[in-house]
């Protein structure tokens, strides 16, 4: 079942996943309107393909950047359009693959039911999950968790989310980072010291293999130094909040409200 909202849309960036992307944006349709794609400088022709599709399709708009600048910068172009139509709220999810399309909705339902939270997707991994990948987020959780005085942000690097579209392009607004890989981790941090509370609701995902039509983009040595980088800025930050952060905590108010 098909569900349409003029609050609620489906925001996909993607970057040079071929035909696989087509396959996403048709089961994000499948239960939602609209769905968005900000196509991130993409160089495999899907740039042309999904503007055929939305050609076809009145609830599909495609966006294209010039050349690759990062999820983050895709996700911002999506945002700041969406702030103008009037939207509140976006459904991130890869373009890969990996998310579960079918439980959009049942994100967005939580997102209707509590609109100042942020709805984080909490992965149930299976056995296509590389062991590596696994236990490397749990490093990331745990900075986070403490960057966020224990929020209960259950899982820090999952792209499957619903944001409050406003707040998001605030907190991106403020400061330059947080534009490629390191968009997923930081947006919940920075929202989480605005005040958004998260709640996590446990969804699949699955890493295609390349017969299964699978793309990655993910480089070990390079991300990890960007994650590396971002969490060591968002440390230094944190410290110079804490003094307010423990008063706040210590009169019985929300720790962190910017």
């Amino acid at each position: 079942m098909k569900f349409a909202s003029t609050s609620h849309l489906v925001l996909i960036p993607s970057y040079n996943t071929g035909p696989k992307v087509y396959d996403t944006v048709r089961e994000a349709r499948a239960h939602w309107n609209p769905v968005w794609v900000v196509v991130d400088g993409s160089t495999d022709g899907t740039a042309q393909g999904l503007q055929r599709m939305a050609a076809d399709d009145p609830g599909l708009r495609v966006w294209l950047l010039p050349h690759n600048q990062g999820k983050g910068s895709a996700v911002l172009q999506g945002l700041k359009a969406a702030q103008a139509a009037g939207f509140t709220h976006a459904l991130t999810m890869d373009s890969d693959g990996q998310h579960p399309a079918a439980l959009i909705p049942a994100f967005m339902q939580a997102s209707m039911q509590r609109p100042d939270a942020m709805i984080l997707g909490r992965p149930v991994f299976d056995a296509s999950a590389p062991l590596l990948r696994v236990r490397g987020r749990r490093v990331s959780n745990w900075w986070t968790n403490l960057e966020t005085l224990g929020a209960g942000v259950a899982d820090s690097l999952y792209g499957f989310r619903v944001y409050p579209v406003a707040g998001l392009a605030a907190v991106m607004a403020r400061q330059p980072w947080m534009r490629r890989f390191d968009f997923d981790t930081e947006a919940v941090v920075r929202l989480a010291w605005r005040g958004v509370k998260p709640i996590n609701v446990d969804a699949p995902v699955k890493y295609l293999t390349a017969e299964e039509g699978g793309v990655s983009h993910f480089r070990y040595g390079r991300d990890n130094v960007l994650l590396t980088w971002m969490h060591l800025r968002l440390m230094l930050e944190f410290f110079v909040r804490l003094p307010v952060l423990l008063v706040r905590r210590l009169l019985g108010r929300p720790p962190f409200q910017e």
